[in-house]
């Protein structure tokens, strides 16, 4: 594959990796002072809660939370929570003030707090950011998406990257991932759409990914009145959100996973290509194939997969079949990328084995890149978004690249025991 060395690369690996953890001490390309606290909370439990409990443990706090845990874990429990973390979060947010000699009087610290929690705005200049679109004609918040467009377009009708964000579909925001699509839209090659959905506490399967079907179907209605490309849309998730996508690809215009949210039921919700990042699939084997340092009981009545199709995994087969994207695989489906780490301890990297298994039994297009060593998202190296890049522009900017299955080591990173 030939080796991009431009500016959006550049920007691309920084972006990838500092979200995933690889840099140490980075959980976005996002200025600190431009992070609301929702998300900055949100980016210490991804950065941190390994099992996706919403909480950290000793064993999984790192860095300055690994060496304050005692004094952050005000009500001695054992565990950082998520008001605990919001406690840290106001506190460093007064600090800042105070060094700046630049604390608020009184009377505005509500505003001010207010303009925070609007989340997260894009680094670039280069993009327009325009939040909190209702994609399935509801007031529901988790409902909607965040279009970034480039103000300097280099196509007439832009192929589209949309994000969906993990977080064991019960954390988790269309927020963090502003930060990923960034630099695809600063490109001007490209817009950016990301996906809120609701959460397994709201909503069980299959809203999950009816609202991400009515994410896509919002995209095509409204393509011509924002020069998108209807044809030439991707979706990239992770964790949760790599099953999501896998969902996408797989289940294309079957009726019971498509749903009947918004106004724009006559459009298709089929998409061009997926790339899938260490997400699960069949959660039966989950708790079978595990590595051995892995803490989450997949078959627990309060896992994350549990919660999803609402009862214990291992006693409800065929919901668990119907929440498969292997259970819709056929000979037409888009093209594939799966990335996985060999030491994942949330997300088996069997899960991936299978997708790959039931592709190619198919005839479908499919690349599986194995990071040796890798954990959930974390060690992965530049190499990882240098596949990315090409498979978007490959698949949605026509640019011819060839590439194969491989597997790549991982950089350096801590597994925690």
């Amino acid at each position: 594959m030939p080796k991009n060395t431009n500016h959006r690369l550049t920007l691309v690996l920084l972006a990838f990796l500092a979200t995933i953890g690889a840099i140490p001490g980075v959980s976005a390309q996002i200025p600190e002072a431009d992070v609301g606290k929702e998300q900055r909370i949100q980016m210490w439990l991804d950065d941190q809660d390994k099992n996706q409990d919403g909480k950290v443990s000793p064993d999984e706090a790192i860095r300055q939370m690994k060496a304050n845990f005692s004094n952050l874990d005000r009500n001695q429990d054992g565990f950082i929570d998520r008001a605990e973390l919001a406690q840290l979060v106001d506190r460093l947010a007064g600090n800042r003030n105070r060094s700046e000699g630049n604390s608020p009087p009184s009377g505005q610290r509500n505003q001010i707090d207010n303009r925070q929690n609007v989340g997260s705005r894009p680094v670039s200049d280069a993009v327009q950011l325009i939040e909190s679109i209702p994609y399935a004609d509801t007031d529901n918040r988790r409902q909607t998406l965040d279009l970034m467009l480039p103000k300097v377009h280099r196509s007439k009708a832009l192929p589209v990257v949309v994000f969906i964000h993990g977080g064991g579909w019960r954390n988790g925001n269309k927020e963090r991932g502003r930060g990923r699509l960034e630099p695809f839209v600063a490109s001007g090659n490209y817009a950016g759409v990301t996906v809120g959905y609701r959460l397994s506490g709201e909503s069980q399967w299959p809203a999950q990914i009816h609202d991400c079907k009515a994410a896509i179907r919002w995209i095509r209605a409204n393509a011509e009145r924002h020069n998108l490309n209807a044809d030439r849309i991707g979706v990239w998730g992770t964790s949760a959100g790599g099953h999501l996508v896998a969902m996408l690809g797989t289940s294309g215009d079957v009726e019971s996973m498509d749903g009947s949210l918004g106004a724009n039921t006559q459009y298709s919700s089929r998409v061009a290509c997926v790339a899938d990042f260490y997400g699960p699939t069949n959660f039966l084997t989950m708790n079978a194939t595990a590595v051995e340092v892995a803490r989450l009981d997949h078959d627990a009545h309060d896992s994350p997969e549990s919660l999803l199709i609402g009862g214990p995994i291992q006693e409800n087969p065929e919901k668990v079949a119907a929440a498969n994207p292997i259970t819709y695989v056929s000979t037409d489906d888009p093209a594939f990328l799966i990335v996985h780490g060999t030491v994942d301890p949330s997300v088996s990297f069997n899960q991936s084995e299978l997708l790959y298994e039931s592709l190619e039994d198919n005839g479908v297009s499919k690349t599986l890149i194995t990071v040796e060593g890798g954990g959930h998202g974390r060690g992965f190296p530049p190499k990882t978004g240098q596949v990315l890049e090409a498979f978007f522009d490959h698949h949605l900017r026509g640019i011819e690249t060839t590439w194969a299955d491989q597997t790549i080591q991982a950089v350096s990173w801590e597994l925690r025991r």
